[in-house]
This record gives C-alpha cells, sequence and structure tokens, in this order.
C-alpha cells in the first residue's frame, strides 16, 4: 500500500493563487455583462493578481486553523474580509509606487485612495466563506502518493 503525505506549502499556495486568479478573471466577466450587457464575457486580471490572490489565501488557511475553535464562522469570514482589504490596499499601494497597479476603483463613491472600495464587501465576505469552507477544506484534505525507499530502488 502506498504512503501518502499531505501537500506542502507551496502546492496550496499555487491552488490558491489559481483560484483567485480564476475567480477574479469570472468576477470581471460578469461585472462587465452586468455593465454593458455584452455575452462575450470577457474577463481581466494581471499577473499581480497570481501572487496576490496565492499569498491572501494562504494567509487565511493559516487565520482557519488557528480561529476555527475559537470563533464562529461569521466573526471568521469577517476578520478575513478585513485581512483582504489590507492585503489589497497593501500591495496596490506598493505596486502604485511602480506605477504598476492594475486595479482603480476610482469612480466607486466607497473608495479609500481608488485601492480599495467598500461596495465590494459583501463579495468579499462571501468570497472568504467560499475560500474557507471549500478551496481551503478540500486542499487541506489533498495528498500525494508518496513511494517507499524499499519500491524506489526496486525500480532504479
Amino acid at each position: 500500500m502506498e504512503k501518502t503525505g499531505n501537500l506542502n506549502g507551496i502546492c496550496r499556495w499555487y491552488i490558491y493563487a489559481m483560484h483567485g486568479y480564476v475567480c477574479e478573471i469570472m468576477f470581471t466577466a460578469a461585472w462587465d455583462l452586468c455593465h454593458t450587457h455584452s455575452w462575450k464575457l470577457i474577463g481581466v486580471s494581471s499577473i499581480w493578481a497570481f501572487f496576490i490572490y496565492g499569498t491572501a489565501i494562504f494567509i487565511i488557511e493559516k487565520m482557519q486553523l488557528y480561529l476555527f475553535s475559537r470563533v464562529n464562522i461569521f466573526v471568521r469570514c469577517l476578520m478575513y474580509t478585513i485581512w483582504t482589504y489590507t492585503w489589497e490596499f497593501s500591495t496596490g499601494y506598493i505596486l502604485r509606487i511602480f506605477d504598476a497597479c492594475p486595479w482603480d476603483y476610482s469612480h466607486f463613491p466607497g473608495n479609500i485612495m481608488g485601492l480599495i472600495t467598500l461596495e465590494y464587501a459583501i463579495p468579499w465576505f462571501f468570497a472568504c466563506m467560499i475560500a474557507e469552507q471549500v478551496v481551503i477544506k478540500n486542499t487541506l484534505l489533498l495528498q500525494f502518493p508518496v513511494q517507499s525507499n524499499h519500491r524506489k530502488h526496486k525500480e532504479c
């Protein structure tokens, strides 16, 4: 029988990055549909989003592991949403210094320096809930098969 090993942090980070990247493309396509009524469903993102989402959800994983037995899901998701806004603002601020920030929320009434917008609070809250309840929960269950040393030597 083969042994199994949990995915390491880099593999989990990659899954989280891909999840966030795809969700952003789908969200921007849906947003465009609602505002332009175009069925082209063109979603956009930036390569920076890959790093930003991967890291954000990886940190949420760590928060979830610590908070799960301490606070209820509503409080956890509220904390994740605050973290998400903090991370989006921070990374956006750094990227703006290098003229590389791909988003600008200046046209939203609830924006803060054009880097975050309060209009997205409810979508972020539910995105954090999905991240915890679906993405993180199932990613932590994934395992790689690990071959024993005995079997490795036989195959060589």
